[in-house]
């Protein structure tokens, strides 16, 4: 089914790989928003199939955190007809999965997603060991209970903490879903603000100020799209703000328990690599990142009155000044 087609669609196309040429495998990506988690998926993605010598051309659409722009490219996808296609962030897989449903011409064609949390609740799979079907990938599933007591360490006396995120991510979701299983155990006491869209992120942030010890956000692409306003807001209240991403701690929040986005990106090259050597997807399990590494930034942890124990410096793998 290779295609040497250079698209240059009216969508929102950040760039492609060159112009096409014969040889090349035709790589469609959909990725939800800009921010530099999921660059980093794409580029550790990029990166770990040039390092095979996999000659590859990228049509790369960004839907911007715009949900009919989303299905606008799902749309768009199923009519380029690449030899593979990938999805960066829930959102787009999902709107990919329903276009196999809608394009019979799909069928057959593999689709990787990544920067997932819960691929069974955003109905991508059914089954994590043989997904069957024409799609698998890579999931960024991380341990909330691990994660609190993190914040415990920064915050012994924590009692209440705002989760703050988007309700229409079903990653956000499973997410808000595990933390509050998690905190019972713990008796920390969640409390959740919700957005729809970037331009909300302050007032929801702001609404937990006073109400919460301090807040939480998780791998929610359209908060973490606008960290720097929540970092503002933690800031002039003195509320402390930690993240599930290593790539926010650097952007002014205090602490996370992260992996790396740019190897989890090189994790689905390889799956890439591999089923595009002829390994099916619907016999390819979901692989989940499983290393975690504590990110540190002790003037954001100034700006916002926390005081990090030596213990805990000792221990992280990036501390940011």
């Amino acid at each position: 089914m290779k295609r040497f087609l250079c698209l240059m669609a009216a969508l929102l196309i950040l760039g492609a790989a060159g112009p096409a040429c014969a040889g090349k495998v035709v790589i469609d990506i959909s990725q939800f928003v800009e921010h530099p988690a999921l660059d980093g998926i794409l580029k550790g993605f990029q990166d770990e199939l040039k390092d095979a010598g996999i000659d590859a051309e990228y049509n790369i659409y960004n839907s911007h955190g715009n949900i009919s722009v989303v299905y606008q490219i799902a749309t768009q996808v199923a009519a380029d007809k690449p030899d593979m296609i990938v999805a960066i962030a829930t959102p787009n897989a999902q709107a990919l999965v329903k276009q196999y449903d809608k394009t019979p011409a799909l069928k057959g064609t593999p689709m990787l997603f990544t920067g997932i949390t819960d691929p069974l609740l955003a109905g991508l799979v059914t089954n994590y060991e043989r997904p069957g079907g024409d799609v698998t990938g890579v999931s960024n599933q991380m341990p909330m209970g691990k994660h609190l007591d993190m914040l415990r360490r920064f915050l012994p006396d924590l009692k209440r903490l705002g989760f703050l995120y988007n309700a229409g991510e079903a990653n956000s979701v499973s997410n808000l879903n595990r933390i509050k299983v998690a905190a019972k155990e713990r008796n920390i006491e969640i409390v959740e603000a919700t957005v729809t869209s970037s331009a909300d992120v302050q007032q929801a942030a702001a609404s937990l100020v006073g109400n919460v010890d301090a807040i939480y956000v998780p791998t929610d692409n359209t908060v973490v799209s606008a960290m720097e306003v929540v970092v503002k807001v933690g800031q002039r209240s003195r509320t402390p703000v930690f993240v599930a991403d290593a790539d926010s701690v650097s952007r002014g929040a205090i602490a996370a328990l992260a992996f790396d986005y740019y190897l989890h990106g090189r994790q689905t090259g390889a799956m890439a690599i591999r089923i595009l050597n002829g390994a099916k997807p619907g016999d390819t399990p979901v692989e989940f990142q499983k290393q975690l590494s504590l990110h540190i930034n002790t003037a954001a942890a100034a700006k916002m009155g926390v005081t990090v124990p030596d213990a805990l410096l000792k221990e992280a793998a990036v501390v940011h000044e």
